[in-house]
């Protein structure tokens, strides 16, 4: 017996789907945020790990945007990855006044020591699906955020 208010048969689906997808997306992300922390990282400091090892070197701009966070809060990211040796500031080669960010060797040498235990890890907390599952899951979410960010339906408007 359903105890919460009701607003209506399109409301209560998107509602219940909303809650259900928060929680799954707080969940996992505790879990592997537990499992960055075991490296000695924040999550912030493994995205751009990540993303500078499979990317290659790029601007702060460019880091922050793949990231979703501020220029402000990578530049604090980036200053203490630097401070331990992980990446380094250099200059571009076509534009001087562009600062890129790389990965140092010990940076592509933890990225290496590291990014595969954890692929592994999202692997095994996935792992509650199946392939198929996790496909069809990993289309609608796509779909979902695609469609938000373009201001789809409608720019938010009421049917």
């Amino acid at each position: 017996m359903k105890t919460t208010k009701q607003y209506g048969k399109k409301a209560d689906t998107a509602l219940s789907m909303w809650v259900k997808l928060a929680r799954a997306a707080t969940t996992f992300g505790q879990l592997t945020n537990e499992n960055i922390r075991s490296f000695g990282l924040t999550q912030p400091q493994f995205g751009a790990l990540e993303c500078l090892g499979h990317l290659g070197a790029m601007p702060i701009g460019e880091l922050c945007k793949r990231q979703l966070v501020s220029g402000g809060n990578m530049t604090v990211v980036v200053d203490n990855l630097e401070k331990e040796g992980l990446v380094e500031r250099l200059h571009s080669k076509e534009d001087r006044r562009t600062i890129l960010v790389q990965l140092t060797a010990k940076g592509q040498k933890l990225f290496k020591a590291i990014f595969e235990e954890h692929a592994q890890f999202v692997a095994r907390v996935a792992s509650v699906l199946t392939e198929k599952e996790q496909n069809e899951l990993g289309r609608l979410a796509k779909k979902l955020g695609i469609s938000l960010k373009s201001g789809c339906p409608k720019n938010f408007e009421e049917d």
